[in-house]
């Protein structure tokens, strides 16, 4: 049976591995906040189990026993915060924290008829796709708002960042998912964007249309 801590390293390799950068030995330090010994103590664990290995340039990979059980504890975390948002009336900047205790309750019911109740949902409440119990991920093509051309018109459906600061600020400027945003003009200087969303010009840093996804 996995440990809470093995749990939570398939969960950050796997979405470090989506990234460019990888799963390094510093990337895993820095997001779990441990020092490199502990680390590497870890991933040979990992990989005594036959769940990670490691790969010249690419880091720390999952295999695919590894990559299955990954997906379901991010299955747990997503359809959680769906049914704290949903179900429970909780904001979405406020259910990050309570799906990383739930996501590791093993019985395999409570998340069935959660998901039951949710209606097989695809999607959590930041946009992230929901596994299902098969591990796959519903398919799709969204792009950054920071690369939109002035003058188009898009579904905000995503963030790559679900921080608890990050979603209150998106909520105090009005925006949530499934917002129709236009593109009214770009700063070249900064990417500053003028946009309008549900009626109501407003401005974005760069930084933070960096981290919308639209379609």
């Amino acid at each position: 049976m996995r440990t809470l801590a093995e749990e939570n390293y398939l969960k950050v390799i796997y979405n470090l591995s989506q990234n460019e950068t990888g799963a390094t030995a510093s990337k895993l330090s820095e997001k779990l906040n441990v020092k490199l010994p502990t680390i590497n103590s870890m991933v040979n664990k990992l990989a005594d189990k036959k769940l990670v290995e490691y790969q010249k340039y690419k880091g720390f990979i999952l295999t695919e026993k590894g990559q299955k059980q990954a997906l379901e504890v991010i299955r747990k975390h997503r359809l959680t915060e769906l049914f704290l948002v949903k179900i429970m009336g909780f904001g979405w900047e406020e259910v990050h924290d309570i799906a990383e205790e739930v996501e590791h309750i093993k019985s395999p019911l409570f998340f069935e008829k959660m998901d039951l109740i949710l209606s097989n949902p695809k999607y959590d409440p930041h946009g992230a796709p929901i596994p299902d119990k098969n591990g796959k991920l519903p398919k799709s093509n969204l792009k950054l708002l920071s690369n939109i051309e002035i003058g188009k018109t898009v579904k905000f459906v995503a963030v790559s960042d679900s921080s608890s600061d990050f979603l209150s600020y998106l909520s105090r400027v009005g925006m949530s998912l499934y917002s129709s945003i236009e593109i009214k003009d770009r700063e070249v200087f900064d990417g500053l964007l003028t946009i309008k969303v549900n009626e109501i010009t407003t401005t974005l840093s760069g930084q933070v249309a960096e981290k919308i996804l639209v379609e």
